[in-house]
């Protein structure tokens, strides 16, 4: 009996191992062919535009080469006179600093390219969001929406202490994380709005938040309770970053930034640091995220406070006043709700 129990756990180990190796040539294979089409493109791209530009034949190349390609491939697609004007705008975009395709955009599926080059006018941008697809798997839904944010220009760039209290490289990824301002559009606030109703939208809404957030983010809880000297504080949003290897407390705040919020979550930091960190886990991060900020105030606040603190503004879409009028209130709602009991 221990003979075939062995047997079997060899057996289903080796199955594994069989299974992972398949993924993985497959994903391989997937990325070599893409990897080649991709240079097809390009020679394409490149073979259209020195035609067009040593013989001066304009479009009419292209209409006459969509024309020939597929009478010579009739079953394959992807040649029309469209695609072929998206080759040459695709070699045209990158070839001033690339001799080749370069390698994060080689990565890509063709769709994804044109998606980009269809929005993005600057290669310094297009390179970002071609390494951001990679590294995060984006499908080209989630590609229009991050460009259509201008995540480029957010993220990064939000102020910190983190070059100040955090060791190299960790500061600079921990500083890469944060993005200002955070845009979350699938909020409809008043704007009476307290901390708890942005709260309880981005938990009810918590895939779009963590979208928002960025890749490593896993959620841990809303109002985490920590017990320090027999009080209970409660933590706005309680995340771990898998890839900063860190316990990350948010808090929320409805209005504009004020220096005291850096005093109650460097409390907050040293309380998870002692009660929730464990041996291998970075310094604990905050982010205090604010209807408003301002920078100055925000810089003086953060100096010479020890604990990672970084500080965001967020946008939200508010109800225009005109419905907030029409919507019942919540005296209306708990008497309907009775009347139906």
């Amino acid at each position: 009996m221990a003979g075939e129990i062995s047997i079997h756990s060899d057996y289903r180990q080796a199955l594994g191992e069989i299974k992972q190796r398949i993924q993985t040539t497959q994903l391989r294979a997937v990325l070599a062919v893409n990897r080649e089409l991709l240079g097809l493109y390009w020679h394409i791209g490149q073979t259209i535009t020195t035609l067009q530009q040593a013989q001066g034949w304009g479009g009419a190349v292209v209409e006459q080469m969509a024309a020939d390609l597929q009478a010579e491939h009739p079953g394959i697609q992807g040649f029309s006179r469209t695609s072929l004007f998206a080759m040459r705008q695709f070699y045209l975009f990158f070839s001033p600093r690339f001799e080749v395709v370069p390698q994060s955009v080689g990565q890509l599926p063709w769709g994804h390219i044109r998606t980009i080059l269809g929005k993005i006018k600057e290669v310094d941008a297009a390179l970002f969001y071609a390494a951001a697809c990679t590294e995060n798997g984006w499908s080209r839904p989630i590609l229009e929406l991050q460009i259509e944010q201008e995540l480029h220009l957010r993220q990064g760039i939000a102020p910190s202490n983190f070059q100040a209290v955090l060791p190299a490289p960790q500061s600079e990824l921990a500083q890469q994380t944060l993005k200002d301002p955070y845009i979350f559009d699938f909020l409809s606030l008043s704007r009476q709005a307290i901390e708890r109703d942005i709260e309880n939208q981005l938990v009810a809404n918590i895939t779009r938040f963590l979208l928002e957030l960025g890749k490593g983010f896993a959620f841990l809880g809303r109002q985490y309770p920590l017990e320090v000297n027999s009080r209970s504080y409660f933590l706005d949003l309680l995340f771990y970053h898998t890839r900063l290897k860190c316990y990350v407390v948010i808090e929320l705040k409805s209005g504009e930034f004020k220096p005291e919020y850096v005093g109650k979550m460097n409390f907050y930091l040293s309380a998870v640091d002692d009660l929730l960190r464990a041996e291998g886990d970075q310094p604990s991060i905050g982010m205090i995220l604010c209807k408003d900020k301002d920078r100055l105030d925000v810089e003086y606040a953060l100096r010479d406070v020890n604990k990672p603190i970084g500080v965001s503004s967020f946008i939200t879409k508010e109800i225009p006043l005109d419905v907030q009028a029409q919507l019942p209130t919540v005296a209306e709602i708990e008497q309907q709700l009775a009347g139906k009991l």
